[in-house]
């Protein structure tokens, strides 16, 4: 994106009628390099080392967010530009438990104010997290985006959690919408308590 400063590269990011999300996953623009742009693991946004502190801003921006393998892109129409995450490009701040027929549903506020239920098309994972030797959780947002979940929010689901038996193993995980996301085997937790 040519134009510089974030009102330049806000005024390149264009939205078809202005309702809904952007179709990024049909933009195909050339690659025009990296921004200096990135997504901290708390979720905040830089700019050339700054914090973006204009919350509409980031939600644009986001709107636009686009992964391809390992990397993360903004994309218009006309062009695509690189930028860093160091983890997952969005964080889940708020957590609603709500009955639905077949149980709980779990509905996540990320923090550009995108809500997502937990179920299909938007799975809960959980993976080794290495600075505290516990585990990581992250629900799917869109298109191969994620969104960590924070720490309060994990001790809330491990307070939902429960036992299942999977393939003659019982894990110990949450469900959501009639699908069960497993954490970890039922009897290393034991253990540890």
């Amino acid at each position: 994106m040519p134009k510089t400063g974030l009102d330049g590269i806000a005024a390149s990011v264009t939205r078809e009628g202005g309702k809904g999300l952007p179709p990024v996953h049909l933009w195909n623009p050339p690659f025009c390099g990296d921004i200096d742009m990135r997504i901290a693991a708390d979720g905040t946004w830089f700019y050339d080392k700054t914090p973006i502190g204009r919350p509409a801003l980031v939600k644009l921006f986001a709107s636009v967010l686009k992964r391809e393998g390992d990397k993360y892109f903004l994309v218009t129409p006309v062009e695509k530009v690189g930028i860093v995450v160091d983890d997952a490009p969005f964080t889940a701040v708020e957590l609603r438990i709500e009955a639905g027929p077949g149980g709980q549903n779990l509905k996540f506020r990320t923090n550009t104010e995108e809500w997502v239920e937990a179920g299909p098309g938007h799975g809960l994972r959980f993976e080794q997290d290495a600075d505290n030797d516990g585990l990581a959780p992250y629900v799917h947002i869109r298109r191969e985006l994620w969104a960590k979940v924070t720490r309060a929010l994990f001790y809330d689901l491990v307070e939902l959690g429960e036992e299942r038996e999977i393939d003659g193993v019982t894990m110990f995980g949450v469900a959501s919408r009639g699908e069960f996301y497993p954490m970890a085997e039922a009897s290393t937790l034991r253990e540890l308590s």
